[in-house]
């Protein structure tokens, strides 16, 4: 069966609470504080959101239908999304049909986390039963090691190189600067990322995120509520969704969106060629990579050509992580995974300010997430359009 279209589901209301390194108030303060700005920017009440979707690691012992006690929301949809960087798409692509089919006409999507000095340790001692049984017992916890066999694989197999990871690096560097709320606030060079020191060979200190406190969140509405409150929104032009792609690849080669790549661009009426802005999920450059491959710009094994052939700052022909990515404004653990569609929207919008790519009107944001030894399980991809897109 053919996928089926979102006609006249949109998305508005871009919100970020800005980032902090270290925090002492809870998740649901950082919920609450997204939660405030939605009411605030949507011009309504935040009973008025008759769908909550809520994105979290940390959150614990809170719940999500707790949590609508505690904010006052009498949903009547309510979806809890603890899936790391492909949340967001999940949140958005459930949020969108329950708006379409009249289960809710204002879906609020929050992700949000709080990061204490031992909020990140906690977390990957409980990540997992693989991470609890089979990794930090043994002093790798934590992500990093993981991920440098699947990038030392992918190096092997496709001739990428540090050079290719760096260029990356240094253009999402230098589109953070533009973004006041980004926590990497100096320049980063080629140089300064080649000499920087090794984490898990070859993941080195600029391939890594900064775990942070934030929130990120939207709206998702019926386009005539949008116009009745005066809001800029954008369509939902095509999304796909996918987990534990390709079983079969010894180590993770390729994520999802390979496997639905077409449908994506057949439900939203464009090819590759027709997206103005990307915003890939940057846990690690490598991954984008891999994202630009799987996602068409480039054929499979080409994106060390591609990533040279192009410049991916906001005033070049690929703007790429125009807030700066995970890499450069912080991951605010689910929020990383709501960050790309947020900057997305602003950017098809003409709402994102300092970062805004002109003449943006097609923008594509996709998650990846869930870490097992040798992959990631999860892997999603939106299309968002802004007006005549």
């Amino acid at each position: 069966m053919a996928r089926r279209g979102y006609e006249d589901v949109v998305l508005t209301v871009p919100v970020t609470v800005p980032y902090q390194r270290y925090s002492v108030e809870s998740t649901a303060w950082w919920a609450g504080r997204a939660l405030a700005a939605l009411a605030a920017g949507a011009g309504m009440s935040h009973r008025d959101f008759d769908g909550f979707s809520f994105a979290s690691f940390s959150a614990a012992p809170d719940s999500a239908i707790g949590l609508t006690q505690h904010f006052g929301l009498s949903p009547r949809f309510l979806d809890f999304v603890p899936l790391g960087g492909v949340a967001g798409v999940v949140s958005l692509r459930r949020a969108a049909r329950a708006v379409q089919m009249g289960d809710a006409d204002v879906v609020a999507c929050v992700a949000a986390e709080t990061n204490g000095v031992h909020t990140f340790r906690y977390g990957l001692e409980n990540f997992s039963r693989f991470s609890q049984d089979a990794v930090y017992p043994y002093g790798a916890g934590g992500p990093n090691v993981s991920f440098a066999l699947i990038c030392q694989n992918y190096m092997a197999q496709t001739g990428a190189t540090r050079e290719d990871f760096g260029k990356l690096c240094v253009a999402m560097r230098d589109n953070a600067l533009k973004n006041p709320n980004a926590l990497m606030k100096k320049p980063l060079t080629l140089a300064q990322y080649l000499d920087a020191r090794a984490i898990a060979p070859p993941i080195h200190l600029f391939d890594c995120v900064m775990p942070c406190a934030g929130a990120e969140a939207f709206l998702v509405m019926r386009e005539e509520t949008a116009k009745a409150q005066g809001l800029p929104y954008a369509h939902l032009l095509g999304s796909i969704e996918r987990h534990n792609a390709f079983a079969e690849d010894p180590v993770q080669m390729r994520g999802g969106w390979a496997k639905d790549m077409p449908e994506l661009y057949a439900m939203a009426g464009t090819t590759p060629a027709g997206i103005d802005v990307v915003n890939t999920y940057d846990d690690y450059p490598f991954v984008c990579m891999m994202q630009f491959e799987d996602l068409g710009f480039c054929k499979k094994g080409e994106a060390s050509d591609f990533v040279q052939a192009h410049d991916f700052t906001i005033a070049g022909d690929f703007p790429h992580n125009t807030c700066g990515g995970q890499l450069s404004a912080g991951q605010a653990g689910c929020g990383g995974g709501h960050m790309g569609i947020v900057e997305v929207l602003r950017q098809v919008t003409g709402q994102a300010g300092p970062t805004q790519v002109s003449g943006a009107k097609r923008g594509l944001a996709s998650g990846f997430g869930m870490i097992n030894f040798d992959r990631g399980l999860g892997s999603g991809a939106v299309i968002l359009g802004g007006e005549g897109a």
